[in-house]
């Protein structure tokens, strides 16, 4: 055997020993679908301001409806 066959021979053997073995015609099982919990949308702001919320939580301190593109968080 040459050293080219053998080194064939060890990696089908591995793959063999590492991959399932084969379904007879069944199909795989699929994951149960992961529902999302429901979360209750934030109270709108009372006291004026805009109330943007950034991706770390912070709110936007800038009057509603303000005409900056940036929102001010604090």
């Amino acid at each position: 055997m040459s050293k080219e066959s053998a080194l064939r021979a060890m990696r089908e053997a591995r793959y063999s020993r590492q991959s399932p073995p084969p379904s007879a015609g069944i199909a795989p099982a699929r994951p149960k679908k992961i529902e999302k919990p429901v979360v209750a949308a934030p109270a709108a702001p009372t006291d004026g301001l805009c109330g943007h919320r950034s991706m770390n939580g912070r709110t936007c301190t800038r009057e509603q409806g303000h005409e900056a593109k940036s929102h001010r968080y604090s």
